[in-house]
């Protein structure tokens, strides 16, 4: 495998806080939080009422009248990847000059469940004759990877990714693996989800993974890092980036915006849902990445963290951190945007790294909110209350997922 960079040259989302890359990075940066009470259904037979909803989306605004004919027959998971594919490569410039050297891998940690639930009643209520003939390419979590590739022309390297809340950074390091490999220039990567559904937050409500406390004061229940969290809050959307060999970039003159330095992945082995609680898995992950990098720890300005807002899980990100930092923290800024977005699921390490990339090109990080009462178990001193302004060149950012699958990336200033 050749020595090659990988770097990033286009971003696109669509997320609670925006419908693009700028109204994101705005709305994270004014502090206020995305999370309100259900409006998708009624939710008030759910212990969780709150979720981080899309707003004024219209899918429609992304197609061409001839793509629309398709699109029609898509779940929303694959609508919201659509969109953020659009201003990601209209952002990079990217053609399909030759479209076996561009791949797409987008994947999903749900899919479409909407779909599935429908097609599911529909058989129990009326029989097979009545699931829909479009029922299994509409649900499945690879689709969105695949429409993506058919609205734009890309036949490179083309597949899914499907590990919980740690999709899209597999994603990004099995692209990056895959241009460095020779066996593309260029690789349209990320996650999606829309899964605010009846289904999806009664079951997370139901084994108690989701905030269930404040369902009347909803711009509070995503607190990471606090005393008092008690789970998760349900986002939706869709973070789509670009990633380049560094050579080819060059040569087309694309906006280079930063360097997917190096990654790192591991499992825990442990538990269905629960991380182990010592942090052994993530900080495996990290350390994998910062030496794959040859970074020193030192120089990390940034870590984005997994920052669920779950109590196990917040303890033992945060103890592998502070194992990491073996020099201290407080040099580095660790934060978690779940508290302002929700937690996107398998879309959430994409909006993420978009976030990070941001952090690098406006040498800004974004505050937490919501920590009214810093959990005394959690051992850095280093949460930022308020927005930093200082020159940011690497940053790290780490998603892990139910079945225990560790991720971080670590991206750096070109």
């Amino acid at each position: 495998m050749e020595n090659k960079r990988v770097v990033i040259t286009g971003m696109g989302t669509v997320n609670p806080l925006g419908l693009n890359v700028k109204d994101t990075w705005e709305g994270l940066l004014s502090g206020k939080s995305a999370v309100h009470r259900i409006t998708k259904f009624d939710a008030s037979d759910i212990a969780c009422q709150v979720a981080a909803e899309i707003k004024d989306f219209n899918n429609k605004d992304y197609y061409t009248e001839e793509q629309a004919k398709t699109a029609k027959r898509m779940d929303l998971y694959c609508h919201y990847a659509a969109a953020a594919a659009k201003e990601a490569i209209e952002s990079s410039g990217i053609k399909a000059d030759d479209p076996f050297r561009i791949g797409v891998s987008i994947g999903s940690g749900i899919g479409g469940l909407k779909v599935q639930h429908e097609n599911s009643v529909a058989l129990e209520t009326k029989g097979p004759r009545r699931i829909s003939p479009f029922y299994i390419p509409l649900s499945i979590g690879n689709m969105a990877a695949g429409f993506v590739s058919m609205l734009y022309g890309f036949k490179g390297p083309n597949f899914s990714t499907q590990t919980a809340c740690a999709t899209a950074n597999h994603a990004f390091v099995l692209s990056s693996l895959a241009i460095k490999a020779g066996m593309a220039d260029a690789m349209i990567v990320g996650g999606t989800e829309g899964t605010i559904h009846p289904l999806a937050v009664g079951g997370f409500s139901n084994m108690r993974a989701v905030s269930t406390s404040r369902n009347d004061t909803p711009e509070t229940a995503s607190r990471p890092f606090d005393v008092d969290r008690d789970g998760f809050v349900m986002g939706e959307g869709s973070g789509v980036l670009v990633l380049e060999e560094y050579e080819h970039a060059k040569k087309r003159g694309a906006n280079i915006i930063c360097e997917l330095k190096s990654a790192g992945m591991t499992g825990d082995a442990y538990d269905f849902v629960a991380p182990d609680p010592t942090g052994a898995g993530a900080y495996a992950s990290m350390k994998m990445a910062v030496e794959m990098g040859g970074i020193n720890v030192e120089d990390i300005d940034y870590i984005n963290t997994h920052g669920t807002s779950t109590p196990v899980g917040d303890l033992a990100e945060t103890k592998a951190i502070y194992k990491l930092l073996t020099c201290g923290d407080d040099h580095v800024c660790v934060g978690s945007t779940k508290s302002i977005h929700g937690h996107l699921l398998g879309a959430a390490s994409a909006i993420e790294g978009i976030i990070s990339a941001m952090s690098i090109v406006k040498g800004v990080i974004p505050a937490n909110i919501n920590i009214f009462n810093q959990d005394p178990e959690i051992p850095l001193k280093s949460l930022n209350m308020e927005i930093v302004e200082k020159d940011v060149k690497t940053v790290l950012s780490n998603s892990f997922g139910f079945g225990g699958h560790n991720s971080t990336i670590v991206l750096s200033k070109i």
